[in-house]
């Protein structure tokens, strides 16, 4: 019975990421087109399309649990619906923590990285939606600031690239940048996968011998006045800030 379970994972893995593929098809051909005729409003537009990929992401994640090839709880998303005009961080362990954390939100900001602009399923969608490329663009602190001047909420992942298990991780120093510079609070967001699933050392299709289970857990927002004021510039700053993050999204390594 186990090795049947594990064979319908693959297949109900499988089926469900041919499923989102054609749904990323259908958004750039067919739903983008329509709401960029629609709607003028360049804001508006943006916003519409954030919207339609939570439904269409929330959908995903549902089919998942439905075909049994994940399961997932995410505890705080009442949270997540109430923030603005702050960043969200969280850790990055497998290839679907973006689409669990988005499907949450009605508006979501992101920083992307640049090869998703390449990726034919993706990219009209991530421009259309408003995202930020991670290149550090010079203007990306006012992109920034523009975004949460609305009131939007800004996602980052700052591990940069998915985690490796049983590698100790190393936060880049973007999100600690933006928080500090624009003066914005982070909301902590840990996300745990047991046994791991979709890292970047396996293929979508080498599914564990049990069904992977997904916690997405909301946690506290850091204030980062106080890093602020503790420091004489902005670069100190932006440093304690990283490693207070590195413990905070990382807080069952440092109870080890």
């Amino acid at each position: 019975m186990n090795a049947v379970n594990k064979y319908w994972r693959i297949f109900a893995t499988g089926l469900c990421f041919a499923i989102f593929g054609l749904g990323g098809l259908t958004l750039s051909f067919i739903i983008i087109p329509l709401i960029r005729l629609t709607t003028p409003n360049t804001t508006q537009r943006e916003y519409r399309v954030q919207n339609v990929i939570r439904i269409t992401f929330n959908f995903f994640c549902r089919l998942m649990k439905f075909t049994g090839a994940i399961d997932y709880r995410i505890e705080g998303a009442e949270i997540l619906a109430n923030d603005k005009d702050c960043l969200i961080v969280a850790n990055h362990p497998s290839l679907i923590d973006y689409v669990l954390v988005a499907s949450q939100l009605k508006q979501c900001d992101c920083l992307v990285k640049a090869a998703i602009w390449s990726n034919p399923f993706m990219k009209h969608i991530v421009k259309a939606a408003g995202y930020i490329p991670n290149e550090t663009p010079d203007d990306l602190l006012d992109l920034c600031e523009e975004r949460f001047e609305r009131g939007n909420v800004l996602l980052v992942f700052p591990e940069g690239t998915r985690t490796t298990p049983g590698v100790a991780s190393k936060l880049q120093r973007g999100a600690a940048q933006i928080a500090i510079r624009t003066q914005r609070d982070l909301r902590i967001i840990h996300i745990s996968v047991s046994p791991s699933f979709l890292t970047k050392e396996k293929k979508w299709y080498q599914v564990p011998e049990t069904k992977p289970f997904f916690h997405v857990e909301v946690k506290d927002k850091v204030e980062v006045m106080p890093f602020i004021e503790q420091t004489n510039n902005p670069t100190s700053a932006a440093r304690r800030l990283n490693s207070y993050l590195a413990e905070a999204i990382f807080p069952s390594i440092n109870n080890n």
